[in-house]
């Protein structure tokens, strides 16, 4: 693919602290390739900003890869910008003209306290695993593949689940900042498989115990989690926690 140079200019948010009101500042950023990642784009700017004496935006990035889903921004208002199924660490500057004018914001919830310019706090998501995102089964050394059946849909439907970076776009997405697709993939990979059937009441409810304390708001089923996620996970894994969390009330588990 032919690369070539382009002339933008980012309005990018920029807040000292959690307690900071913040403000948008405005940055020319000239001759980028098309070629860069945006955040090979941001570190561009950033060592500009640096020889200038000026301090750099943060940003939080580790793998680079669509791993680790640390890259969380919202870019013209779509988290991890643009393009779907991508995190923003693998958007590239193609996807956007010479001359754009990009707006470059925190993820936005309560649940997420601006650390600093375009870092959030993503504790909550960790807590919430701590809660119950485990299994307990002693799984000893490995063992062959196919020594516990798993029938093929189901394995199915867990990898995908599992697939869930915990990034957070679920949550930047939704008007109420639900983090219900979030929890319902950690559910689901967990309740699927043997392995997790022995914490499978408990789980549930203690899970979405701590995403209500975290102070994530309610899913209204608009989809927009899905339409952003960048692993693509599928709201159909929030109906199975609505029907994981009835069978657990129903079955008298709760205490």
């Amino acid at each position: 693919m032919q690369h070539y140079s382009m002339n933008l200019k980012l309005n990018v948010w920029r807040q000292k602290n959690s307690i900071d009101a913040g403000h948008f500042e405005t940055y020319d950023v000239n001759d980028i390739s098309s070629e860069m990642s945006f955040l090979e784009m941001i570190d561009v700017l950033n060592e500009r900003m640096i020889a200038e004496g000026k301090s750099p935006i943060a940003f939080d990035h580790d793998c680079r890869e669509g791993i680790c889903g640390m890259c969380s921004m919202v870019i013209d208002g779509r988290p991890h910008g643009p393009w779907e199924g991508t995190t923003t660490c693998q958007l590239h500057m193609r996807a956007f003209k010479d001359g754009d004018v990009i707006t470059v914001e925190p993820f936005r919830a309560n649940a997420f306290p601006v650390v600093k310019d375009l870092m959030v706090n993503r504790g909550a998501f960790d807590r919430i695993i701590q809660a119950g995102g485990y299994v307990s089964v002693n799984t000893g050394n490995a063992v062959d593949g196919n020594s516990i059946p798993v029938e093929k849909d189901k394995a199915d439907d867990a990898f995908a689940a599992a697939s869930c970076i915990g990034c957070g776009a679920c949550v930047a997405a939704c008007k109420n900042a639900s983090a219900m697709l979030f929890v319902s993939a950690k559910v689901s990979h967990l309740a699927l498989l043997p392995q997790g059937e022995p914490e499978k009441r408990q789980r549930v409810k203690s899970m979405i115990a701590q995403m209500d304390k975290e102070g994530f708001g309610s899913c209204t089923n608009t989809y927009a989690c899905e339409a952003e996620c960048p692993k693509e996970i599928s709201v159909l894994n929030i109906a199975r926690l609505n029907r994981e969390y009835l069978h657990s009330s129903l079955s008298g588990d709760f205490e």
